[in-house]
């Protein structure tokens, strides 16, 4: 996987759960008022309780805030990380910078948006920690650990081993495509499709203008048709 992150991401910044290549906040703007979503107020809640000291409810209350996002974050760590067992020790990770953090959340941004930015500034630490290693350590033989994936956002399993063939394939080309995006062409692709994200989403995540984000996800999904066979 490339590790061209095509100057998206700012590790100058303050965020005490940010990583070493964290993405980069929206500089000056201000998020749009608007309802709170429910995982919103329970973080919101959360907060509150852990201030008062009442960290075994806030400890209930968290498992349902993991509940709610940690298919979409494994999806999301998978696509940067490559790695069934490292996502999913990445998404972990993430939940415990949450609630280690969670005082300094602020409802200016949806939980959702504040969160996805600590699963993913993970992820970049964890690629840049194994591209350090890879510089050092000569790399072993594949041994086949992609081809049984049990991830919980995989679905159920495949009826036949020609399909599972198949749809390894299909994975396999479809992430070399990826990759041969630029950096924010990438960034952008991964967090509304594998994420789940809309453009505003993105927007708040990387500071980018959201009409700069569509057009990004334009060209992204033009080029992978050219990619993949299709009319670009």
């Amino acid at each position: 996987m490339s590790n061209n992150l095509g100057g998206m991401f700012d590790v100058s910044t303050s965020d005490p759960v940010a990583g070493a290549g964290s993405i980069a906040t929206a500089r000056g703007r201000k998020a749009v008022a608007a309802p709170l979503s429910p995982d919103t107020r329970l973080a919101i809640e959360i907060r509150e309780r852990v201030a008062r000291g009442d960290l075994e409810q806030a400890r209930e209350l968290f498992a349902g805030l993991v509940e709610v996002h940690q298919r979409r974050a494994l999806r999301i760590a998978y696509q940067y990380l490559r790695d069934p067992s490292e996502a999913d020790e990445a998404v972990q990770d993430a939940f415990v910078k949450v609630f280690a953090h969670i005082d300094s959340y602020r409802e200016a941004w949806p939980f959702e948006v504040w969160f996805t930015r600590i699963v993913i500034n993970g992820c970049l630490d964890r690629r840049k920690a194994r591209a350090r290693r890879e510089r050092w350590i000569a790399p072993t033989p594949e041994t086949g650990e992609i081809e049984d994936l049990r991830m919980p956002f995989a679905g159920p399993p495949e009826p036949s081993p020609e399909a599972r063939l198949l749809a390894r394939e299909r994975r396999a080309r479809l992430a070399a495509a990826i990759d041969k995006l630029d950096g924010r062409q990438r960034t952008v692709f991964m967090l509304c499709h594998y994420g789940d994200c809309t453009p505003r989403e993105v927007s708040a995540m990387t500071g980018l203008n959201e009409s700069t984000v569509r057009v990004h996800l334009f060209r992204a999904a033009r080029k992978l048709r050219g990619l993949l066979g299709g009319r670009p």
